[in-house]
């Protein structure tokens, strides 16, 4: 097993520094609206330079998600150091379901309601999420191939992919998420048909 050695005080620093600017800008874009708050103004109280913001994140919509690498490699460990016994699909079902819990314990329903709804009545936030979620798609499906004892992603394993991250982008913009992931998964694990059939039987 490979020790991996804590962050030095640069890194450390660094990450400080980026959640500190993360967390002024959704303020601020909760406050006033996404488009109505600039660079400028976010690097101002964040007490940095418009250089410093953009050395952390690309773009202005990067800003309201701040652990997109750690999102990545918490969905693949979720897949790797899955229970055993426990099939991929539950285990990312699982993540899923662990992720929600865990923002609405720390931040609370009403903030996390208020959060998303922000995020679903703004356009380029919403498309940045969903393309967000779609950059774990290599990720997702190398790791799931390695647990499978496979060299590469076959096509199977790289639809699978697509549609589970998809679930989640569905989850996110759903006024009823749990229902969603439900649904999400019994779609995927399965079949369309079987639903078909069960609704057609009502």
């Amino acid at each position: 097993m490979t020790d991996t050695a804590p962050p030095g005080r640069r890194e450390r620093k660094k990450a400080a520094t980026r959640k500190r600017i993360s967390d002024v800008a959704t303020r601020m874009f909760l406050d006033r609206g996404f488009d109505e708050v600039s660079i400028r103004e976010i690097a101002e109280a964040a007490d940095v330079s418009p250089t410093t913001v953009f050395a952390h994140f690309s773009q202005k919509e990067a800003l309201v998600f701040d652990e997109e690498d750690e999102q990545r490699d918490r969905l693949v460990a979720a897949v790797r150091d899955r229970t055993p016994g426990a099939t991929v699909s539950q285990a990312i079902h699982d993540y899923y379901a662990r992720e929600a819990s865990t923002n609405a314990a720390e931040h609370g329903d009403d903030v996390m309601r208020i959060f998303l709804d922000f995020l679903n009545r703004t356009p380029s936030l919403r498309d940045y999420a969903a393309r967000m979620w779609l950059r774990h798609e290599g990720a997702l499906a190398d790791a799931i191939a390695a647990e499978l004892g496979a060299g590469e992603p076959s096509a199977e394993v790289r639809v699978f992919a697509r549609f589970v991250l998809q679930i989640q982008t569905m989850v996110n913009e759903s006024d009823q998420p749990e229902k969603t992931l439900a649904a999400g998964f019994a779609v995927l694990e399965n079949g369309w048909s079987a639903i078909e059939r069960r609704v057609v039987d009502r």
